[in-house]
């Protein structure tokens, strides 16, 4: 493909680093004219680089500077935007703005174009390499997590289901924000032996006893938050059934899975919501607290030519935290 050039209010940047998602499996296994955009597409949407070049009217970043990109594009000017929540766009859908690697070329390439500079968040000191899966696999679970932080209080419990790419960084981020007991689940050995390691302070096995796993960890009261980073059925179940009297379940993951509200059916006054990637403020936050050596990204490496073989284990679960492409080598 030919290096795209930096037009009016873009920026080029050259690709230091690029994440793999299980949101890009999603995108892979849709049929094309479901979509919603044409074929082919460069996958990517977490993207780190450095200015490579600004386009006409372009100020407040230099060439060579090192950044990431926000990813949730939207218009900039509707009432969402105009509070940095860019992932909640009202216009965006009606105008055609489609997330890098969601729908515009994406981070998996040697350059990326950047349609405005608002998009894109200065690293510093920060290594890219180590930290590009922040941009959603950080800010994902950063978003979640702090609607839920007013219920965490002194002796709450919180569960984490899938100790995966977002789960392993949502461990630490609630280790970091809140007092609450941390309970990882996961049906890999493997992961739930990197939850112990970044902090779970309890990890069950995500089978048919989780349930009662859970309810026994929390003196059968259930937990205050639940996070479902899987997002299937088997997994939605249980994030229903482990939260208590008044908790926030956050349904994460993008497995297809529904849950069952109605009275009876979950703890009085539960709530249930599917929240969607974060604001450009927040991945500021969570680059904060990374620099502040709070929260840090179990990291897998491949050179540009080995990304099938990142897919193929990502979808085999063998990926222990994120996997991150490098387009220089």
């Amino acid at each position: 493909m030919p290096e795209p050039e930096a037009g009016p209010g873009q920026v080029l940047l050259k690709v230091t680093a690029a994440g793999v998602c299980h949101s890009d499996i999603a995108v892979m296994e849709t049929p094309p004219g479901a979509l919603g955009f044409e074929l082919p597409l460069t996958l990517g949407h977490e993207g780190a680089g450095t200015v490579a070049a600004l386009g006409a009217g372009v100020t407040g970043l230099r060439v060579g500077e090192p950044v990431v990109v926000y990813g949730p594009w939207g218009c900039g000017l509707c009432a969402m935007c105009a509070q940095g929540k860019e992932n909640y766009c009202t216009r965006a859908a009606a105008l055609g703005i489609r997330p890098p690697g969601l729908g515009a070329p994406g981070a998996m390439a040697e350059y990326m174009l950047v349609d405005d500079p608002r998009h894109l968040v200065p690293l510093g000191d920060l290594d890219p390499v180590a930290n590009v899966a922040l941009t959603d696999a950080g800010l994902t679970p950063y978003h979640a997590i702090k609607r839920a932080l007013p219920g965490l209080l002194p002796g709450s419990s919180a569960v984490v289901i899938g100790a995966g790419g977002l789960g392993h960084i949502a461990i630490q981020l609630l280790c970091a924000l809140s007092p609450a007991r941390v309970i990882a689940l996961d049906v890999s050995p493997e992961k739930l032996e990197l939850a112990r390691a970044v902090g779970a302070h309890e990890t069950v096995m995500s089978d048919e006893q989780a349930v009662i796993g859970v309810r026994k960890l929390t003196a059968g009261l259930g937990a205050q938050a639940v996070f479902d980073f899987v997002g299937a059925p088997p997994t939605v179940a249980i994030a229903t059934a482990v939260a208590g009297l008044e908790a926030d379940v956050a349904i994460v993951g993008l497995g297809g899975g529904a849950a069952q509200v109605g009275f009876g059916m979950l703890a009085y006054d539960a709530a249930v919501r599917a929240p969607y990637w974060g604001s450009r403020s927040e991945l500021i936050e969570v680059l904060d607290l990374a620099r502040a050596g709070e929260v840090g990204v179990h990291v897998e490496t491949y050179g540009i030519d080995e990304a099938p073989k990142a897919y193929e284990r990502l979808h085999a679960g063998r990926v222990n935290g994120r996997a991150v492409i490098l387009p220089g080598g």
